[in-house]
């Protein structure tokens, strides 16, 4: 029998398979609990929008997830996600150069669905990789 840290982190997992890796976009009506509170991108539209910017400035992007730790309902994940600049990203021209970045997500579920999500991006880099400086 599989703990509960075990079965948040499998649906941690999945969601970022489907979501952030499939471009599955509309798997948040899967993943995502009624009550979701987005805390980095304002609701789950906004989460949805950013993904799609994402996906238009970088389509080859892959998110490779590093380390992921829970502790009850939170779920901790440490990923990089690589890829190249093809498109424009935030109103600046595609540069045709690579990322690889760091980034961090808190997940937080509540009976199988996420009900609560924060993230953090090394942007910093992502914009001098992107430049090439």
């Amino acid at each position: 029998m599989k703990t509960l840290e075990q079965n948040n982190m499998e649906t941690v997992l999945a969601f970022i398979d489907a979501f952030w890796n499939g471009n599955d976009l509309d798997s948040t009506e899967r993943f995502l609990s009624e009550d979701y509170q987005e805390l980095s991108y304002q609701s789950k539209e906004g989460l949805k929008q950013f993904a799609a910017k994402i996906l238009a400035a970088f389509p080859d992007k892959q998110y490779t997830v590093e380390e992921i730790v829970a502790q009850g309902e939170k779920v901790l994940v440490r990923m990089t996600v690589k890829g190249t600049n093809q498109g424009v990203f935030f109103g600046n021209p595609p540069t045709g150069n690579a990322m690889d970045v760091t980034l961090y997500r808190r997940y937080r579920v509540v009976d199988g669905k996420i009900a609560e999500h924060h993230g953090w991006i090394d942007m910093a880099t992502m914009g001098k990789q992107i430049a090439g400086k």
